[in-house]
């Protein structure tokens, strides 16, 4: 593929509100017409970072929670934010001992995302997870977690049915069942 020449031309950016996670900043551009417009973007203040954990038998642990900004509740593979020039890896390793009280021996990196790159330039890194060891959980103050350990193919299958919708577990269960579908049979 070509990497062409960015046609947008920025005139003016303005924060408009910053915490800790995100940054909002509003743009007056002109647009790759050379017509004058406004764009919103959201910086993310962190790296999202996920992990498939996989055990001996082909199965997987899903986390469940509520997801405040949606309303609604979500499952979705142990992840959370990594920040700014942070190990991404060390981070995965946290959040997964932390969500799931699982510690793996063998970490690969599955995939990179842009998880809403109309609107954000948050950054995703998967990764899987094996030689598993089991722990107690030790969530954040903030997380009401639900652990389900489910087959990968019946991760799929929820995928199938529309019941996961989050970016970071539909690309990195998709590009695994990609990158090794003898996990899914």
């Amino acid at each position: 593929m070509n990497k062409k020449e960015n046609p947008w031309k920025t005139l003016k950016k303005n924060t408009v509100y910053e915490n800790p996670w995100i940054k909002v900043e509003h743009h007056e551009v002109l647009n790759p017409s050379g017509q004058p417009g406004v764009y919103g973007t959201v910086a993310f203040q962190n790296i999202a970072v996920g992990v498939i954990p996989i055990d001996t038998t082909n199965h997987t642990y899903l986390v469940g929670q509520f997801r405040f900004p949606l309303n609604a509740y979500s499952w979705e593979i142990p992840e959370g934010g990594c920040q700014l020039n942070t190990d991404p890896l060390a981070t995965a390793k946290r959040e997964l001992k932390e969500e799931t009280g699982i510690i793996a021996q063998r970490w690969e990196k599955l995939q990179t995302i842009h998880t809403s790159n109309s609107v954000t330039d948050e950054f995703g890194i998967i990764y899987t997870a094996e030689d598993l060891e089991f722990f107690e959980a030790n969530p954040d103050e903030d997380e009401d977690l639900e652990i389900q350990r489910i087959s990968l193919k019946e991760v799929l299958e929820m995928i199938k049915r529309g019941e996961i919708t989050d970016s970071l577990s539909l690309a990195g269960i998709l590009r695994l069942h990609i990158e090794r579908p003898e996990l899914f049979d």
